[in-house]
C-alpha cells in the first residue's frame, strides 16, 4: 500500500489533495452527527460555495444524507470511513509517526489521530474514539479495568460502542482513585459507571477524596470495605489512563503554594496515577491517595496512555519515559513535537 501511495503521489497528486479533502468533509460530519454548511465549511476553514459542491457530490454518490435541519453520514459513508482509515493513515503521514514513537519507546501498539486537541473538538472526539477502541482490542470478559478521571477518560467513555458481539458480563471498572474533587462528570467514579454500563459491565466505585493527610490515609484504611474494594482495584489487569499537565494538576487540586513550588522546582513536567515526573520519567512527588500504586501498574498486564494536544508533547515524553506504557493513543499534534526530541 504504501509504495502504491508514493507512485499516486509522484503521477496524480491533485487527486491526493481531493481524496484529503473528500475524507476530511465526511470525517467532520460523522463526528458531529447533523451539521449544517455553514458550521461544517467554518469548522473545516472552507468557503461555503466549494463545501456545497462536494457535498452535493457526495450526496450523489450516496455518502452523504442532506436534509432541512444538516447533513449526515449514511451508513455507505460510514463503512467507507472505515475502509480508508489505514489509507488515510498512510496519506497524512501518521503511519511513520507512529513507528517512530513505538521504536523509540519501546511501546507494542501507538495509535496517532489526525489533529490537535488544543484547538479542535472535533479531534478530542476522535482521540476518545481511538482510545475506547484500544480499550476494547485487549479486553476480555473476566477482566478487571482500573480507569483514571480526567477530560481525556471522559471522551473515551462517551465514545466506548454500546453494541459489542456481546455484553462484557464478567469484567469489571474500577476508578484508579479517588476523585479530584472537579467536576463529577470528570471524576473517575463517574467515567467508570458510564465505560461499564456501555459495555454491559459491572463496576465498583471508590468514594473517598484523592488527596489524603497520612492520618486520614490510614483510618479509611483501616475501614474493612474501603480496603477490600482498594485491594480489588490493585489487581487490575488492564489500565487506562490521561497524562497531564504538571502544573496543570497542581491548580486543580488546588495544592498549597509552597508545596507547589516544590514540586514545580523538583522540575515536575507531567502528572500521572498521582505521581509528578521530570523531563527524564523520574518520579520526584506522589500524592497520598487510596487506590493504584506504582508497584501495580508494574504489575499490570496492559497500560494504556492517553492524551492529546500539542501542549502535552513534553508530559507525554516524560511518562513514556517512566516506562510503564504499552499502548499510547496519542494525536498529530502531539506525536510531532515528540519526534522532533527523538
Amino acid at each position: 500500500m504504501r509504495k502504491l501511495l508514493e507512485i499516486q503521489k509522484q503521477l496524480l497528486p491533485d487527486l491526493t489533495d481531493v481524496l484529503k479533502k473528500r475524507y476530511a468533509i465526511l470525517h467532520q460530519v460523522m463526528m458531529t452527527g447533523l451539521v449544517g454548511r455553514r458550521s461544517l465549511a467554518a469548522s473545516l476553514n472552507m468557503t461555503e460555495r466549494v463545501l456545497r459542491a462536494e457535498t452535493d457530490l457526495l450526496k450523489a454518490q450516496g455518502l452523504l444524507e442532506i436534509e432541512s435541519t444538516g447533513m449526515r453520514v449514511s451508513d455507505a459513508g460510514r463503512q467507507l470511513l472505515e475502509e480508508l482509515e489505514p489509507l488515510m493513515e498512510e496519506l497524512l503521514g501518521l503511519s511513520v509517526l507512529e513507528d517512530r514513537i513505538r521504536e523509540a519507546y519501546g511501546l507494542q501498539q501507538v495509535v496517532i489521530v489526525p489533529g490537535d486537541s488544543d484547538t479542535s473538538a472535533s479531534t478530542k472526539q476522535n482521540l476518545g474514539r481511538a482510545g475506547a477502541r484500544a480499550l476494547l482490542s485487549v479486553m476480555r470478559d473476566d477482566d478487571i479495568v482500573a480507569v483514571t478521571g480526567g477530560f481525556t477518560l471522559a471522551e473515551v467513555a462517551e465514545q466506548l460502542s454500546p453494541t459489542l458481539p456481546a455484553p462484557l458480563r464478567d469484567a469489571w471498572f474500577v476508578p484508579a482513585r479517588g476523585g479530584l474533587g472537579e467536576n463529577m462528570e470528570y471524576q473517575a467514579n463517574s467515567i467508570v459507571s458510564t465505560m461499564a454500563k456501555r459495555v454491559g459491565a459491572q463496576y465498583r466505585l471508590l468514594h473517598v477524596p484523592d488527596l489524603l493527610r497520612r492520618d486520614a490515609y490510614e483510618l479509611l484504611y483501616e475501614d474493612e470495605n474501603i480496603r477490600e474494594i482498594v485491594e480489588f482495584i490493585r489487581r487490575a489487569r488492564i489500565i487506562i489512563h490521561g497524562i497531564g499537565d504538571a502544573m496543570e494538576m497542581v491548580r486543580r487540586r488546588r495544592l498549597d503554594p509552597q508545596l507547589v513550588e516544590e514540586i514545580r522546582g523538583a522540575g515536575a513536567v507531567a502528572e500521572s496515577f498521582g505521581h509528578y515526573f521530570n523531563a527524564e520519567g523520574q518520579t520526584v512527588h506522589h500524592m497520598l491517595t487510596l487506590g493504584l500504586q506504582l508497584e501495580d501498574i508494574a504489575n499490570a498486564e496492559v497500560v494504556i496512555g492517553i492524551a492529546g494536544g500539542r501542549s502535552k508533547a513534553q508530559s507525554i515524553h516524560a511518562v513514556l519515559k517512566f516506562g510503564q506504557e504499552d499502548i499510547l493513543v496519542i494525536d498529530e499534534a502531539a506525536a510531532r513535537e515528540i519526534v522532533k526530541e527523538l
